[in-house]
């Protein structure tokens, strides 16, 4: 989480939405609170292209859509209303006809940072698992060639993959990803991926 709040003030869905539009930068919107996320990186951004590539020939035939960046993930826990920004999503819904979010993914990828890595591992895993449509949920290391897989068949446990030439099995797709591909030109030292501003 971060250290503060981009605005401690409660602020509504409406009015998080509305000015999201017209800002440059990116905000994910907890429960009322409204936290900034900072810029890219290269490595995150060919890492995220790379998957991107590797993952959108097989959804052409199909009704799923694969969403990067910059479409938010929308899910209620209790009373509390929640918008975050994943690295890659999927969903396959036609309920999800919404420009700017989802509410049925499918799968959701993260690239993992020494300033997200807490987020990724926990906070968004606890809260990403309540959503009903969601089967997979991976995180991407930036720095190595390590992959790790959480599944809702296997009740969120984990798989990990630590070897260049592993194969990436996505159930949810039905898609084999060779980590080969997805870490393929990434730049070597590169700083950390996005992170919330004041983390």
């Amino acid at each position: 989480m971060a250290e503060a709040a981009l605005q401690h003030d409660f602020v509504s869905v409406e009015d998080y939405l509305a000015a999201e539009e017209a800002s440059e930068t990116r905000h994910e919107y907890l429960g009322g609170l409204v936290y900034a996320m900072s810029g890219t990186t290269r490595a995150h951004n060919t890492i995220l292209m790379n998957l991107a590539m590797l993952i959108r020939p097989a959804l052409k035939a199909g009704p799923c859509q694969l969403y990067a960046v910059d479409i938010l993930v929308n899910f209620r826990i209790r009373e509390d209303e929640y918008f975050y920004y994943p690295d890659l999503v999927v969903t396959c819904d036609p309920r999800d006809t919404h420009p700017r979010f989802v509410r049925h993914p499918k799968l959701i990828v993260e690239v993992l940072s020494g300033s997200t890595r807490r987020i990724d591992e926990r906070e968004k895993f606890l809260a990403y698992t309540t959503l009903p449509s969601l089967e997979e949920y991976v995180l991407v290391e930036q720095e190595q060639p390590a992959v790790r897989i959480h599944r809702r068949s296997r009740d969120w446990c984990r798989e990990e993959l630590a070897d260049i030439t592993a194969i990436l099995h996505l159930d949810s797709l039905s898609l084999d990803v060779p980590l080969a591909g997805v870490y393929e030109g990434v730049p070597r030292g590169a700083e950390d991926r996005p992170s919330r501003a004041g983390e």
